[in-house]
């Protein structure tokens, strides 16, 4: 894939050897591959945090490297650089060093810059690219990275849901997908693909809340976002699907931990 591996020349030629690895995560290692509207996603593990001018590099380098997902074939790249040191050995919540993501290039071409913060998503990403098991560049994720235990996994996936609920309106699609994906890893103790989590979800849902999961995974299967419609009935299903998949995530989310499968 040429943008992969132009992700990859971009990390080299501006980090070097201060790139300890990079790893392919996401939908391009899990379950049946990229799907129509799917990110590359990118994680690189460096020995120091970015200076300003590797920052800008990065973020010049990304902007018209990540496409906008649409017929041109250009996928978005999301590329997530955190310093070992910041996650190993694991503490909770975890930093990242830079992010790059296709939603906020709005304001990188406004003259953002990523920066350093907390980002409890980490959790769930850096037990994704240890699952997945695809480098890049470097040596395997599991001789950088300390797995993460489970209780973190469970209090990342949780911290996520009111962002998510603020988006309900605007990306539905992922909202609902997301939504079961985080039931599904507090039930059962896994993270799945989109499409895996929904099929468990919709095993565990009532008749009248199934049909909002179903075409978002039809959505998610099938379709680019510029393609992506909902009817009005449809969306007048959404909240309710919501709060009924919320129901059960607050539940899960107060019994006690389960063992982690990994």
């Amino acid at each position: 894939m040429d943008q992969v591996r132009e992700i990859v020349a971009l990390v080299d030629r501006v980090l070097g050897p201060t790139a300890l690895g990079t790893y392919l995560h996401g939908s391009a290692v899990l379950g049946a591959g990229l799907r129509p509207a799917s990110d590359i996603d990118v994680l690189t593990v460096t020995r120091r945090p970015l200076t300003d001018q590797e920052r800008k590099a990065l973020l010049d380098g990304l902007l018209p490297l990540s496409g906008p997902g649409t017929q041109d074939g250009r996928r978005p790249v999301e590329l997530i650089v955190v310093v070992q040191s910041d996650v190993r050995p694991w503490s909770y919540p975890p930093t990242a060093d830079f992010l790059y993501g296709e939603w906020l290039r709005v304001q990188y071409e406004a003259g953002e810059v990523p920066r350093r913060e907390p980002m409890p998503d980490l959790a769930l990403l850096l037990t994704t690219v240890l699952s997945g098991d695809h480098a890049l560049s470097g040596p395997p994720p599991a001789r950088v990275l300390d797995p993460v235990p489970h209780e973190d996994v469970v209090r990342a996936a949780v911290a996520g849901v009111p962002d998510l609920l603020g988006d309900v309106d605007d990306d539905t699609r992922n909202v609902v997908l997301t939504l079961a994906r985080i039931w599904t890893t507090l039930a059962t103790g896994e993270i799945r693909t989109k499409d895996a989590a929904a099929d468990w979800t919709l095993a565990h849902l009532p008749p009248e809340h199934r049909p909002v999961l179903e075409y978002a995974r039809e959505l998610y299967l099938n379709c680019r976002y510029p393609e992506e419609s909902w009817t009005p009935e449809l969306r007048q299903r959404v909240r309710p699907h919501v709060d009924a998949v919320l129901v059960e995530i607050n539940q899960w989310a107060a019994r006690p931990p389960r063992p982690a499968p990994w």
